[in-house]
């Protein structure tokens, strides 16, 4: 039996159906080519609860081997794409010298902050690597942010993008027992204006938001399935631990890769196909994304917490 799937966009909605369980992810991103129009290579496609990127490096992968089951939604994301400027041979050697030169600056290891599991992970772990500082109370503001960001552009945020009318996504987001996403996330970083990496441990990724804007500084959250928590340097010279990093620190961008790597190895992440939910309407425990699924399916409930 094949799956059915539903793919959105700013746009509105499409579902497919019978999609074979083999279909590969090249052909399968040509079908949504197909009917959006959008350009391969600026189409992003984020998946699962809460919402990843689909990682194409398998592009020759089953859709299932990649985690997407019957049911599952799909949010399609246009990325602008920018063709680099000629660059004189000069000029890159010199960029270069200076590349290596800060390099230096960011001599030490990548460590995890942990923060509260309070469905607020996400806003407190920005809150950190901004501020330097666990405040869980950072919440608000953020939630603030994105409901304002949200209810003044209903056209780019519709109930075929967000999953729900945009005013109901505003008066939720606002709710303290809500999970922020993709697409709290992108908002985030549009606000703050910097670059958010998110590193994903469940598929060893480093999800980049905001990598289309030329940002000149990046955090980094690391994120294993439902939980985010903020990265920090700590220097080999000592002195206060930092959490903005220029774009230009490969170093630290390595050393956040092969943090995925190693964590992945480990099993340091939530299987989203067996961790316990509890719908926050009527108190039902669930187990699994698709359990969730079928249940926000059949009551029309989409408030869950962790348990």
């Amino acid at each position: 039996m094949g799956f059915s799937l539903k793919v959105k966009t700013k746009t509105g909605q499409h579902i497919m159906r019978d999609v074979s369980p083999s279909l590969t992810l090249s052909q399968l991103k040509s079908q949504i080519v197909a009917f959006t129009k959008l350009p391969p290579e600026s189409m992003h496609i984020l998946v699962g609860f809460p919402p990843r990127k689909l990682s194409m490096a398998g592009s020759e992968d089953s859709i299932s081997a990649s985690g997407i089951v019957n049911g599952d939604t799909l949010i399609v994301e246009e990325v602008a794409v920018e063709t680099p400027a000629p660059e004189r041979r000069e000029d890159a050697l010199l960029a270069a010298q200076s590349a290596a030169v800060a390099e230096d600056e960011f001599a030490g290891l990548l460590l995890k902050q942990v923060v509260p599991a309070d469905n607020s992970c996400l806003f407190t772990s920005i809150g950190y690597a901004l501020n330097g500082a666990v405040n869980t109370d950072c919440g608000v503001l953020m939630r603030q942010i994105i409901a304002e960001h949200v209810a003044a552009d209903s056209e780019t945020f519709n109930e075929a993008f967000l999953g729900r009318p945009n005013r109901e996504y505003c008066a939720w987001i606002l709710r303290d027992d809500s999970w922020g996403g993709a697409i709290e996330v992108s908002i985030l970083s549009s606000f703050y204006g910097l670059e958010i990496a998110v590193v994903d441990i469940t598929n060893a990724i480093i999800n980049r938001f905001g990598e289309d804007k030329n940002y000149g500084q990046r955090i980094f959250l690391l994120f294993d399935g439902i939980h985010y928590d903020p990265l920090y340097l700590e220097s080999l010279t000592g002195g206060v631990p930092r959490t903005i990093f220029p774009i230009e620190a490969e170093s630290i961008y390595q050393q956040a890769e092969q943090l995925a790597k190693e964590a992945q190895a480990s099993k340091q992440f939530t299987d989203v196909n067996r961790f316990t939910l509890r719908c926050l309407v009527c108190d039902c425990h669930l187990v699994g994304q698709v359990e969730a699924q079928a249940h926000a399916k059949s009551t029309g409930h989409a408030n869950f917490g962790e348990v």
